[in-house]
């Protein structure tokens, strides 16, 4: 008699932990809603080494973007890391004569300089939706606690007006962002 008392209460208490849990999940509160993407390792050719995240970020017209953060380790050991920017074919051109921009909540300001010309093959017809940046010497100095903005220079191809294209980067991006910097090492 007791002992059916007890599997009872246990089987009801076993329920509402199974309820409570998939409540949760659903909402999302033990999940990450920015999910970090792998840090992925190649091996580009003999003795070079590329270490590489890849994210996808929304500007303020919910247009999607691939951000690219990769760390490039050549034979000689000089690394480069690079952050590179895609859109949608068609809908921006990146205007590759200006800086890209990284401005944390509190304000403070950094300047990626463009590295694009590296990327493509054939310089008098790049991709214009296309963009890759220097953040070698910016990294150390973010703070992933800190909310942080791109700022993104681009032409409206359906106006042909200069404007700005704004990227909000989680957190959990600039932390693995971070930790790539260090792979390899």
């Amino acid at each position: 008699m007791i002992g059916c008392f007890v599997r009872k209460i246990f089987s009801q208490l076993l329920l509402l932990v199974t309820l409570v849990l998939t409540v949760f999940l659903g909402l999302g509160i033990f999940t990450n809603p920015h999910a970090v993407a792998a840090i992925t390792q190649l091996e580009e050719g003999p003795g070079q080494m590329v270490y590489q995240s890849r994210q996808t970020l929304k500007d303020q017209h919910g247009n999607n973007w691939q951000a690219i953060a990769f760390k490039r380790i050549p034979p000689n050991g000089k690394t480069s890391f690079e952050l590179r920017l895609v859109g949608f074919p068609g809908v921006v051109e990146i205007d590759r004569s200006k800086p890209l921009l990284l401005t944390n909540s509190l304000g403070k300001t950094l300047t990626a300089d463009d590295t694009s010309s590296i990327i493509f093959t054939d310089l008098s017809a790049p991709e214009s939706n296309v963009g890759q940046y220097d953040l070698q010497p910016l990294l150390p100095q973010l703070q992933p606690e800190i909310p942080l903005k791109l700022t993104l220079a681009a032409i409206d191809t359906s106006t042909s007006l200069s404007e700005a294209i704004y990227l909000s980067v989680p957190p959990s991006f600039v932390q693995e962002w971070q930790t790539l910097l260090f792979s390899g090492e």
